[in-house]
């Protein structure tokens, strides 16, 4: 039975337990990308929390593959010292730093979504594989050739900037409407070129990207893939399609797969505690690949459950730690797991008392087998 607190090693890096942070855009930096004071104190509070992977929010791998102005970028060298920083900061607190790298295709040039719409300013013209516009953004350029070729090498060149600036997990971002999963849908993939059409055309430029980022990064640093197993839509891509896609990065040197879904168009989605968990466990029985689980995990308990019965390798928690920064923490005192409280000195003045509280209980009331 695999624990929540069990290292788990993906090539040559290994996480202290199977919590990581989903990353999170925070909207937060000027024109520049450079991450801020608020993505240092954000980020290292929850690897001082206690989570065993912290991944940078989706990082434009261009200018131009930002969400919004305001989104963190590593598309040129004189943005990887404050990247460095904040992977520094992550890691001496004793996380892994990972980083998502990623493009928007068609839902860029957008505002902040507490402001919504369009940027009024900084803005730009998006571009996508078709020129067919998610509602409420901008019409997007259709990609041509030379620009496809643009994107796959501006992948591979942000991921060795984010070598250089020290993240040690690498994650593509092919999911949630954004351009990976732009292409790789046939409702918004409407080229009959090389790079639509059919299932090996549309997903050509996901397998490029893959095969490019991992030829840019060293051999012990894993690759994860995100997608979006399932456009809950008819005639989108299907989580059938997703298993298929992901036997084939695995091939290509993909380590985990974070199994999310929706966002390529508004649909209804059956919302609820762990919603998207059997979209994981259909990804790693059907493709034999660790995945990461994510979406409304939020108990312990919960996360426990969905390793104990193999439909995961580890969760990914979004809001549940941006309510918590300390929920590992919480977690292992919940589960009787003292000896993975893992309290900074600084802090253990605080924690000592509810580490025993939580074994004595754990002592006298043994947890049920699941």
């Amino acid at each position: 039975m695999t624990d929540l607190f069990e290292p788990l090693t993906l090539r040559g890096v290994t996480l202290r337990n199977r919590i990581g942070v989903s990353p999170m855009c925070q909207y937060s930096c000027a024109p520049d990308g450079l991450p801020t004071e608020w993505h240092l104190a954000h980020l290292h509070s929850r690897a001082v929390g206690g989570a065993g992977l912290v991944i940078v929010e989706a990082t434009g791998v261009s200018p131009e593959a930002r969400i919004t102005p305001q989104d963190v970028g590593l598309w040129e060298d004189a943005q990887i010292p404050a990247h460095h920083e904040l992977a520094a900061a992550i890691a001496r607190a004793g996380s892994v730093p990972g980083i998502q790298i990623a493009h928007a295709g068609r839902k860029a040039s957008a505002a902040a979504p507490w402001v919504g719409g369009l940027a009024k300013e900084h803005g730009w013209e998006p571009v996508a594989p078709s020129a067919v516009a998610f509602p409420g953004l901008a019409m997007p350029r259709a990609l041509d050739e030379a620009g496809i070729r643009k994107v796959i090498a501006d992948f591979a060149a942000c991921a060795r900037r984010a070598i250089a600036a020290g993240y040690r997990f690498i994650e593509i971002h092919a999911a949630h409407g954004y351009l990976l999963h732009q292409f790789l849908s046939p409702l918004s993939n409407q080229r009959n070129d090389g790079w639509g059409g059919d299932f090996a055309g549309r997903t050509r430029l996901t397998r490029e990207v893959v095969a490019a980022v991992r030829a840019a990064i060293p051999e012990e640093v894993p690759l994860a893939i995100r997608f979006s197993h399932t456009d809950w839509t008819e005639g989108g891509w299907t989580t059938e399609e997703t298993v298929e896609l992901a036997r084939q990065v695995k091939a290509m040197g993909i380590d985990l797969v974070d199994v999310s879904s929706g966002a390529l168009v508004p649909a209804q989605i059956p919302v609820g505690p762990g919603y998207q968990v059997p979209g994981a466990a259909a990804v790693r029985a059907g493709a034999e690949i660790p995945v990461a689980a994510v979406g409304m995990i939020t108990e312990p308990e919960q996360a426990q459950q969905i390793l104990a019965e193999g439909k995961a390798d580890m969760v990914l928690l979004a809001r549940a730690l941006l309510r918590d920064p300390y929920w590992p923490l919480h977690a292992a005192a919940r589960l009787g797991r003292t000896e993975a409280l893992r309290i900074p000195p600084q802090y253990d003045r605080a924690w000592s008392a509810l580490g025993k509280m939580a074994l004595d209980r754990a002592v006298a009331e043994p947890a049920p087998a699941l």
